[in-house]
């Protein structure tokens, strides 16, 4: 049950432009003990508020939480304006500054004749003022509209709220539409998730049927298409859809059967007001056909740029590699002059091909060429990747700074917009973006949104591994059209030429798995069994690295249920890796003991803290009492989470293939069984091997394993900009 708070608001410590407060309360009255030592005190609160003011009395409902830095705070979830209504409370209404030209006296003599119901009064029959001695026409046009506007404000508010929206969506439409509100509900409903970002479609669906509307209706069924757009989109990454299929989604949602006539009609609106376009009987979402376009027009115009012409660039090259000791080949070295002279350049290859290592050398090239210091140099030649520890292992690799995407564009959590964009770009001149696969299309749109349309761009990567987790395939798409600069290194570096990981690695990427690569060496172990034995014989295997450094060592694997998931294997690893103990405290989360020490993986982006998605890291602190905090330690940067986030993080003792993306280990092991055949295939496979540098096990049935390699079903996206290089936006 929520408890309350009554008094009187203080001031503000932090606000921003969705209505999100920080501020102090002063507490006249609560229901709660935790409360009690506040009478009369301030408390910290936090919460959204359409507006606050220091003369009103609030009832503020929520719940005492502990802030891991500030202490006790006090999270609103509802709040109440108290209407004054003592005279002497009225009277210190009017003379608060919000109507110009009421002082004391002039208000009380208003509150004299009209009394306890003054503001009722004003706000009805404002012409009763006349009667009062002193008070203007002017006086009285600023109480009446003032005051018609205060309430209004508060009133939509709780128009909202009595639809069904909890406070805080409530301020975030009415901070968006102002007195627009009833308005846009009543025209459509559905227009709230095309405006505000939080808002999405099950949400509102919710509200607007328990409001009334036909579940066939015109508004309904047009959001209902977009909503399937985006959601089919995001689950099997096409850029477009068909008419008919839209068409066969549509029952799933709505719960009922629409007329060809409603769904047309819909579409047909979508169409017309630009949020669907129609190409050729194929429809897109505004975003992905704008986002496909831009793509396909930038780097067709940087391919088409006329080469930069230096002299002596081989030579420089070839004294480079003196230097630092180094021996470029033939492919190496074409990929590190073309980056130089070209604007725009992919250079893709295997594992062990060196294309970390010709990124140092891009770079020093550049500086050199262009006769820069290393302070200049970062000012002009931005490091991305997608996620974080993949930018960590770029800088490492080239001693320079590497950024996420998400950070370099300055992504902004509570809008999900990026500050560096079309009307905001980066000055940087050159852009070189590692992992590249892993780039969906609407995030390579934002990247080119946000650099100069002169900006070159250098994009490295491996397209046989898996595609991004959002929509599109660019990588993919961008080499297979023959229409761009591609520099592919064959090669073989890493591990030594002989290594039989990389045989494997390559073999998969064939289609072919041969028996006789297996157990020649200690590199590359198949552990063959059943099902059944599969987390005894992984147990066995992780024993003898229990030692080994976290960031060295990691169990993958395609699924989270099933007996051989990854939320089983990191219960029964934690036994091996952290077992319990009396010097370190513990927390149970739904079914998870989470214990110092644990190993644990972010699983959201939280730009302000420096952390992102795939993060690892390890419990450094649980506080149980009085509020219960974990202190993950990310490489050294200390982050604690409080109970409302523990959502955000879980044990990495095994992880995801998609999530090891982007990174690398010493060891790597991999269970392989009939269990995971909804996710088993080629991409996924190959993906998972190519995360090891050193050893790798395979444990289970070389059955499911060769079924994985056969499947290449999962990888098909219907995208268009390999037809758009090839053919011409039409």
């Amino acid at each position: 049950m929520d408890i309350y708070i009554k008094g009187h608001y203080q001031r503000s410590i932090y606000q921003n432009s969705n209505g999100y407060h920080i501020g102090l309360f002063k507490v006249k009255e609560t229901n709660s003990p935790q409360v009690t030592p506040f009478l009369d005190k301030t408390i910290t609160f936090t919460g959204y508020f359409h507006e606050l003011n220091d003369m009103d009395t609030y009832l503020f409902f929520g719940q005492i939480v502990e802030h891991p830095k500030y202490g006790m705070q006090f999270s609103v979830s509802s709040y109440e304006r108290c209407k004054p209504e003592e005279k002497d409370a009225i009277v210190e209404f009017l003379t608060s500054g919000l109507f110009k030209g009421i002082g004391e006296k002039k208000a009380k003599a208003i509150v004299d004749v009209l009394g306890k119901d003054t503001l009722q009064i004003i706000l009805e029959n404002p012409d009763n003022l006349i009667l009062i001695p002193g008070i203007t026409k002017t006086n009285i046009d600023t109480l009446h509209n003032k005051l018609k506007e205060y309430e209004s404000s508060y009133e939509t508010v709780l128009y909202l709220s009595n639809l069904g929206f909890s406070t805080k969506d409530s301020m975030l439409i009415y901070n968006y539409y102002k007195d627009r509100v009833k308005e846009v509900i009543e025209e459509d409903i559905y227009q709230l998730e095309y405006s505000i970002y939080e808002l999405n479609f099950k949400k509102i669906d919710r509200i607007a049927l328990k409001n009334g509307i036909e579940k066939d209706s015109f508004v309904r069924v047009r959001a209902a298409i977009l909503y399937i757009m985006e959601e089919v989109s995001n689950t099997y990454g096409h850029s477009y859809f068909y008419y008919d299929e839209i068409f066969q989604y549509l029952p799933r949602v709505l719960l009922v059967r629409v007329s060809d006539e409603v769904y047309k009609k819909a579409m047909e609106s979508l169409i017309v007001d630009i949020m669907v376009v129609n190409k050729e009987d194929r429809y897109y979402l505004k975003d992905m056909w704008e986002a496909e376009t831009l793509i396909v027009k930038r780097f067709r115009l940087l391919a088409r740029k006329e080469d930069e012409v230096f002299k002596n660039l081989e030579d420089k090259l070839t004294e480079m590699e003196n230097v630092f000791g180094i021996t470029y080949n033939d492919d190496q070295r074409q990929a590190i002059l073309d980056s130089i002279r070209k604007n725009f350049l992919i250079i893709t290859g295997g594992p062990g091909t060196g294309k970390t290592t010709i990124m140092k050398g891009i770079i020093e090239l550049y500086k050199e060429v262009h006769k820069l210091s290393y302070e200049k140099l970062a000012e002009r030649v931005q490091l991305l990747a997608p996620t974080g520890r993949a930018a960590k292992r770029m800088s490492d690799a080239t001693l320079m700074p590497a950024s996420t995407i998400h950070r370099f564009l300055k992504w902004q959590k509570e809008t999900n917009k990026f500050q560096v964009n079309e009307y905001h770009k980066s000055k940087v001149e050159v852009v070189i973006l590692d992992e590249s696969s892993m780039v969906d299309t609407l995030l390579m749109a934002s990247l080119l949104r946000g650099i100069s349309a002169n900006c070159k761009v250098i994009m490295v990567g491996d397209s046989y591994q898996l595609p991004s987790v959002g929509p599109g395939q660019v990588l993919h798409d961008l080499i297979s059209s023959s229409k761009l600069p591609v520099i592919e290194l064959k090669e073989l570096y890493r591990q030594g030429k002989d290594s039989n990981i990389l045989s494997l690695a390559y073999d998969v990427r064939k289609g072919e798995v041969f028996d006789d690569v297996f157990n020649k060496e200690e590199d590359l172990t198949f552990i063959e069994c059943s099902d059944d034995d599969v987390i005894s014989n992984l147990m066995d295997v992780s024993s003898t690295f229990k030692d080994l450094s976290y960031k060295n060592f990691q169990i993958l694997a395609p699924m989270y249920k099933t007996n051989c998931g990854i939320d089983m294997i990191n219960q029964r690893l934690q036994v091996i890796f952290n077992p319990k103990d009396k010097s370190k405290k513990e927390l149970v989360v739904g079914d998870v003991i989470f214990r110092e020490g644990d190993k644990v993986i972010e699983l959201t982006n939280m730009p302000e803290e420096n952390i992102y998605n795939g993060d690892i890291g390890i419990i450094s602190q649980i506080v149980t009492q009085p509020a219960k905090k974990i202190t993950i330690d990310f490489d050294g940067n200390e982050v604690t989470f409080t109970a409302a986030n523990f959502n955000k993080f879980r044990l990495a003792y095994a992880i995801s293939i998609h999530k090891a993306q982007g990174s690398e280990f010493d060891v790597v092991v991999m269970p392989i069984v009939q269990g995971y055949r909804k996710m088993l295939y080629r991409k996924l496979v190959y993906t998972g091997i190519t995360r090891s540098k050193k050893m790798l096990y395979l444990i289970g049935d070389k059955k499911a394993l060769r079924q994985a390699v056969n499947n290449t079903s999962s990888d098909v996206r219907r995208t268009t900009i390999k037809d758009f290089l090839e053919n011409g936006i039409k």
